[in-house]
């Protein structure tokens, strides 16, 4: 993010990767998967947890009376097409058994998932294994490879299972080796392999298939710090490539707000607080969250528009040099932003530059642009914008996708943000 002397009409508003979603709630005819009151009690008499008498009992006293361990309460949530969806807490608060219901691979007690319209509960033998092997797929913390086969063998074998034919599959599979950098790898044993490269291979063999639902149940949480934070930003950039519907289990909010558009935070088989990375970070619904977030920086999540304010000069490049210099003056301000006619971004001038030209006997500010402060775009975080806002002495211009000019980012505003984190 260096500064450079390019001209307005070259320069690249400074931009991030941002999750897609923003943490409002989808409503259930926008929804691809729809959790509608789940609920899972484990125990002979598990269902008994809906009789009057256990009514408003907490966990551990169904626990007691009736000897049963109810690992989901009352979960219901949205996910929509394309989204991922991050569900967060300790272990044994449910997430593991939340995903696993998903496809039935536990059976729950009570409620509705609803995938693309159909309801999975209401699914019979063949309707399950045609949703299993179609339209879902599962990576585990656990790889799961097959030993006795190469790198390319586990990745095709999805496909092997579904009766495609071995030319096709393998193109599919090592198209999809590439994708997540193990091109050159495809003939090679799996115990050749690092954990990094094995849950790479796990993940291939996932996508190979093509699914519409990615199932991911903390698949990183075994590998070293350092191949984790690769993996998961591997991920989010393949996930902005494929646009795949993504439930993606941890216990890592470092790895929830990383790659989730919306994260679910459970806690004794409820969710306490479901909503975007920023709303979760910012605004946390009581003790256990805002302690769950502790030490996470509110600029990892908060972007350019949360602190995007008026200019306080704007000029054109008609306007008179001495005009400009006293509406700086009344303004108190030693900038002002130059914009084409009607919104467009031109760029900035200083005062220095202003004093420098009235010395020199220029009275009309056309062509005399001070030089160019990278503008960005209002959907750029905090974190990525700090490095060139430390090195401007004066606001950050803010402008869209089409070089229409927002407003400015202060250094003091950004400070605030700071300040309100410690």
């Amino acid at each position: 993010m260096q500064q450079g002397s390019i001209t307005p009409q070259e320069a690249d508003p400074i931009t991030t990767s941002t999750p897609a979603g923003n943490g409002a709630d989808i409503s259930s005819n926008q929804a691809y998967i729809s959790v509608k009151s789940l609920w899972k009690a484990f125990g002979k008499d598990g269902e008994r947890i809906f009789d009057a008498e256990h009514a408003g009992k907490d966990k551990a006293s169904l626990q007691e009376d009736l000897d049963c361990v109810v690992a989901l309460q009352d979960v219901s949530f949205d996910v929509g097409r394309g989204e991922t969806f991050v569900v967060m807490g300790l272990s044994g608060s449910g997430k593991s058994t939340l995903v696993r219901c998903l496809i039935r691979l536990i059976e729950p007690t009570s409620g509705q998932i609803i995938i693309d319209g159909q309801d999975v509960l209401e699914f019979d033998e063949k309707e399950l294994t045609g949703l299993r092997r179609n339209k879902i797929a599962m990576v585990f913390q656990h790889y799961g490879l097959l030993p006795h086969r190469s790198v390319l063998e586990n990745a095709a074998y999805g496909l092997e299972i579904r009766g495609v034919d071995q030319a096709t599959r393998y193109e599919k599979a090592a198209f999809m080796l590439e994708k997540v950098g193990l091109a050159g790898w495809e003939h090679a044993s799996t115990h050749e392999l690092s954990g990094g490269m094995q849950q790479r291979v796990g993940l291939a063999r996932a996508l190979t298939v093509d699914p519409e639902i990615l199932l991911m149940d903390e698949p990183f949480s075994g590998l070293d710090p350092l191949i984790r934070r690769q993996m998961r930003e591997e991920l989010a950039s393949l996930q902005a490539e494929l646009q795949k519907t993504i439930v993606f289990i941890t216990h890592d909010l470092e790895e929830a707000i990383t790659i989730g558009d919306r994260i679910a935070i459970m806690r004794d088989g409820k969710i306490i607080q479901l909503g975007s990375p920023r709303e979760i970070i910012a605004s946390p619904a009581d003790e256990f969250v805002k302690e769950f977030t502790q030490g996470i920086p509110k600029t990892r999540v908060m972007d350019i528009s949360s602190i995007i304010s008026e200019p306080g000069v704007v000029c054109s490049e008609s306007d008179s040099i001495d005009d400009l210099m006293m509406r700086m003056d009344r303004a108190k301000v030693d900038y002002a932003i130059s914009l084409e006619q009607g919104s467009g971004y031109r760029g900035v001038i200083s005062r220095a530059r202003l004093d420098q030209l009235s010395e020199s006997g220029v009275t009309q500010l056309e062509n005399c642009l001070d030089r160019n402060v990278t503008p960005v775009r209002p959907e750029t975080t905090l974190d990525d914008a700090l490095p060139i806002l430390a090195n401007e002495e004066i606001p950050l211009p803010v402008v869209d996708e089409s070089n229409n000019f927002i407003g400015v980012a202060t250094q003091k505003d950004f400070l605030k943000v700071i300040a309100s984190n410690i």
